[in-house]
């Protein structure tokens, strides 16, 4: 009798417990309740300073990992032609849902669920000017696979912009069991579970505004989050409580990584050696 054939899709799930993987795409739905025009704005600002662009039209966009849908919105107006794709189908309702909200029946803007480490898939695709994958490699369980994967779609000439999370060492380690024991909770104490683990850090923050006499700092920067490519601090705090599968790793190491694959590194910013992720552009100038 012949072994029961498995999709890619099902061999990730094998690789890494189901009930230990964070639902990105519940997250994102919520966060849709909440996206408007100030937001998408802000998020359209940081994808073309990072890039140093103007503008994307007659350019392809690959959105590894679409989460929201977001960002692959904002490169469709901007006048690229997108192609988006997520391992999580909820993620994937929701691009479809910005979709049918701001470009209806596009024929330039493709949605589909997959993963990034199914090589048949990704040599599928064709070459592409940009391919973005923002905080997303880091949670597929194989890191590194993902990363040598994602730069594959990438033309003569064209962007790699991703973001990953940055090497705390033993931080970075606690920070996994963490994310691991929020993803083993029922759900009625997962968000009890993130705001005993946040806190202290929210509160401390608190505090030093109250220590340096300006309480309206704290407040603000709640309210001024969305400038930060147009996110909301309340949704990435609990995807950075939640998100696992979660790897790392030091600006340097995907610096040495890309290299010997012919990208030259554009753009670099980094969160200081503290908490969260370092954003990269590279360049491919060679095969």
């Amino acid at each position: 009798m012949n072994a029961k054939m498995t999709t890619p899709l099902e061999e990730c799930d094998q690789k890494s417990d189901k009930r230990e993987r964070f639902e990105f795409g519940k997250n994102w739905q919520r966060f849709l309740l909440i996206l408007n025009d100030e937001r998408i704005a802000q998020a359209q600002k940081s994808l073309l300073d990072m890039l140093e662009i103007e503008n994307l039209s007659g350019k392809s966009f690959l959105d590894i990992g679409c989460g929201s849908g977001l960002f692959s919105l904002v490169a469709r107006r901007l006048g690229a032609k997108v192609h988006s794709f997520d391992y999580d189908q909820q993620a994937v309702t929701c691009t479809q849902e910005l979709k049918r909200r701001y470009f209806a029946n596009d024929p330039n803007w493709s949605i589909e669920q997959a993963s990034v480490l199914d090589i048949d898939y990704i040599k599928s695709l064709g070459r592409y000017d940009i391919v973005y994958s923002w905080g997303v490699l880091h949670h597929t369980g194989q890191m590194w696979k993902a990363l040598e994967q994602a730069q594959i779609p990438v033309r003569q000439g064209g962007y790699l912009y991703i973001a990953i999370y940055n090497n705390q060492g033993n931080k970075s380690k606690i920070w996994k069991a963490i994310k691991r024991t929020y993803n083993r909770l029922p759900g009625f104490l997962r968000l009890p579970f993130v705001i005993l683990v946040m806190l202290p850090f929210e509160g401390g923050r608190a505090l030093l505004s109250l220590i340096k006499l300006r309480p309206l700092a704290y407040i603000n920067s709640w309210t001024l989050y969305r400038r930060q490519r147009g996110m909301s601090r309340w949704h990435d705090l609990i995807d950075w409580v939640g998100g696992y599968p979660f790897e790392v790793a030091k600006p340097e190491e995907i610096f040495d990584y890309y290299r010997p694959l012919g990208f030259v590194l554009q753009r670099l910013k980094t969160c200081g050696g503290g908490l969260g992720c370092n954003e990269f552009v590279f360049r491919r100038i060679q095969e």
